[in-house]
């Protein structure tokens, strides 16, 4: 017999609540499922769970608002129109298509009539932040306000598809000619703020392990490459592709040998300033030393704690964090989970949440699990 919801743990309870409310409610889930250093473990395991899947929306709407966006009929643009959409979601769905001059195409539209039910869904989310904050000492300690007000940043950004196309572009830019990283071409022309039309791509999902042992794709290498994708974008072109969940990354069929990593879906970027750039290379090499009383003066001098942190109790705490880390084979090692571990333990010291440090720490979890 099915358990009844008293009896489900606290994760899995909240987990269908937010299903229970909608897809708005199920994409902030997604994104508290990210703030490993806000909430508890078990949690947060359980919000990851959440899927962004929605039923189309129909396909006349889908055609008509293509058609108002691009000032022309369908049959003007593409020699070729899939009314079944490929994939739909919360915020838009993806059609397949070839343009009039050959090219096989995506094309992203936003679903009509979302600025309202978000608005509405944004107000209750603000409400319940506010009304924890007021009555419970530890949700005060998570900033439920700033939650909701980064989310609301976070929703309204995945409106605006220009934003997304310029991200792909900048992105596509940066690994011009690179053995590691595809990203697919943007048809200007056709895009605007609710339609995106880019290029389609072929290649297996990184989660499919059967297709990549079917064509003997060198997994070692895989995972390497991953690492170095991070770090490439990190410290070369402070600015990352931070939504790389397994549905937003292939591997393609050409070489598998040396396997190429595809990315799409670049709606929510990063970007570290040259400052953080260096105290996180400093931290990290301060780190692999075990110089964990450098790794907390760091930590003070960034400003990511206060000036008045008692430098010898931060320093036994980030000790009593990594040191068991060291334990392991390096192959071994999740720097994601190192990270996080970090920003849970600098949070006991009242560290200001570091938006830009939490996509960080996102994406190389999000890198790590790829590999």
């Amino acid at each position: 017999m099915p358990r009844r919801k008293s009896e489900l743990s606290r994760g899995v309870r909240f987990r269908l609540a937010l299903q229970d409310l909608g897809p708005i409610f199920i994409k902030f889930g997604q994104l508290l499922s990210t703030r490993r250093d806000l909430l508890p473990e078990d949690i947060a395991d359980e919000l990851m769970l959440l899927q962004d899947r929605v039923p189309p929306f129909d396909q006349q709407v889908a055609i008509k608002l293509i058609e108002e966006q691009l000032g022309a009929r369908i049959c003007d643009v593409f020699s070729r129109f899939d009314e079944t959409p490929l994939a739909s979601a919360s915020v838009a769905q993806v059609h397949a298509a070839c343009l009039k001059t050959g090219e096989e195409v995506v094309v992203k539209v936003v679903r009509p009539g979302l600025k309202p039910i978000i608005g509405q869904d944004l107000a209750w989310l603000f409400i319940l932040a506010r009304m924890a904050e007021r009555v419970s000492a530890d949700a005060r300690l998570l900033h439920p306000v700033q939650v909701v007000m980064d989310y609301e940043k976070t929703i309204y950004d995945e409106l605006d598809l220009l934003r997304e196309a310029a991200n792909s572009s900048q992105l596509r830019r940066n690994f011009e000619g690179s053995d590691l990283l595809y990203v697919p071409q943007v048809y200007w022309d056709w895009c605007r703020p609710k339609v995106l039309v880019m290029e389609r791509i072929y290649g297996l999902q990184v989660t499919d392990m059967a297709g990549l042992a079917d064509q003997r794709t060198d997994m070692k290498m895989l995972a390497e490459r991953g690492v170095e994708i991070f770090f490439t974008q990190i410290f070369r072109d402070s600015f990352f592709h931070a939504d790389m969940h397994p549905g937003n990354i292939f591997v393609s069929t050409v070489n598998p040998w040396a396997p190429k990593y595809i990315a799409i879906d670049c709606g929510i970027v990063g970007s570290l300033t040259p400052e953080d750039q260096d105290y996180l290379a400093r931290n990290l090499f301060a780190f692999f030393k075990r110089d964990y009383r450098r790794v907390a003066q760091l930590h003070i001098d960034s400003g990511w704690v206060p000036a008045e942190t008692k430098l010898n109790e931060f320093e036994a705490a980030i000790r009593t964090v990594c040191e068991p880390i060291f334990e392991k084979p390096l192959k071994d090692i999740s720097f994601g989970q190192v990270l996080m571990r970090l920003f849970q333990t600098a949070r006991r010291f009242n560290m200001e949440v570091q938006p830009q440090l939490v996509l960080l720490q996102k994406t190389l979890l999000n890198i790590e699990g790829l590999g």
